[in-house]
């Protein structure tokens, strides 16, 4: 009888124990930026492939567990690769040239077991933001990809932007800025609300302080419990340069409690008597050792934040 009361008692403390773990893991959510580097013949040329660096990047993304993955610079082929390799993964977003599969997507990767996509849409970064259209000054057309998700284990309903703001047009900048922010009241003005991009603009910038002081929405860096930054996030597939210059952020509206914030600097290994060496995750070189090349997966590092909708008290 007592052994019968004893596992009973287990039991039930054990049971608690799980429900408080996991309750308030469940809370927690995985949120990334990534600018994967768009697939073209002069980085083949030097060393930086696609097909390098395509398994490298699907087996980051994966080992680092995002739920919602904003990325930028995507070409329709280099989607259907991420894809195939990250089969726990779907997708939402266009090709910025035609508003189906033409040109660079800025799509949202999301965990489909976790996540529940409830609505979707697009909008471009001009005066007008229903068609294909270079905005103000762009020297490219530009796009948003938007979308609404429940959160099946804290049962949250969120939303979420990912864009690529111009590179060269300053006014096109701070003009997104703003758009970004009348989007964000427009479509989800009462929900949680994340945003993640390539701003092309650092932290130092109007077009930038337009957001991060806006009231509205909050930089990530700056109010998370604990940072590992040990770089910037552009490299130019540079493994020696160093920045403290930020063009990748994740911003995020009130409400939510920032627990960290990483900006990843994983490189891998190209062995120099392999030229055409393909990365193989799964496979690494085995043997003895070889003398080797080190590259990035791409010439943007990735920031990977974890958030909680739990009340902040870092504000």
């Amino acid at each position: 009888m007592y052994n019968k009361v004893l596992m009973v008692k287990l039991f039930y403390f054990t049971f608690f124990l799980w429900f408080t773990i996991t309750g308030a893991n469940g809370q927690s959510i995985i949120i990334g930026s990534y600018n994967i580097r768009q697939a073209n013949t002069p980085d083949s040329l030097a060393g930086n492939a696609w097909s390098r660096r395509c398994p490298i990047q699907a087996a980051l993304i994966d080992y680092y567990d995002f739920d919602i993955l904003g990325a930028q610079e995507v070409k329709h082929r280099q989607l259907m690769d991420l894809l195939q390799r990250l089969p726990g993964y779907d997708y939402i977003g266009v090709g910025r040239d035609d508003g189906q599969t033409k040109g660079e997507y800025s799509p949202i990767f999301y965990n489909k077991k976790r996540l529940k996509l409830i609505d979707s849409g697009h909008f471009w970064l001009g005066e007008d933001t229903s068609h294909p259209v270079k905005g103000w000054d762009a020297t490219y057309v530009r796009i948003c990809t938007w979308g609404k998700f429940k959160d099946r284990i804290s049962g949250k309903t969120f939303g979420v932007f990912n864009l690529h703001t111009d590179h060269i047009g300053h006014i096109s900048q701070l003009e997104t800025s703003k758009l970004l922010l009348r989007k964000i009241v427009e479509l989800c003005e009462k929900i949680p609300t994340f945003v993640t991009g390539d701003f092309n603009v650092d932290q130092y910038t109007e077009p930038y302080n337009i957001l991060a002081k806006s009231g509205v929405l909050f930089d990530t860096y700056d109010i998370a419990k604990k940072r590992y930054d040990l770089n910037g996030t552009i490299n130019h597939f540079d493994t020696n340069k160093a920045t403290n210059k930020r063009i990748d952020h994740i911003f995020v509206s009130k409400g939510i409690f920032v627990e960290s914030y990483a900006v990843l600097t994983d490189t891998y290994r190209v062995p120099e008597d392999m030229i055409d060496w393909i990365p193989d995750p799964e496979h690494p070189l085995e043997g003895k050792d070889c003398k080797t090349t080190a590259r990035i997966p791409s010439d943007h590092f990735p920031v990977r934040v974890i958030l909680n909708f739990k009340s902040p008290k870092n504000r």
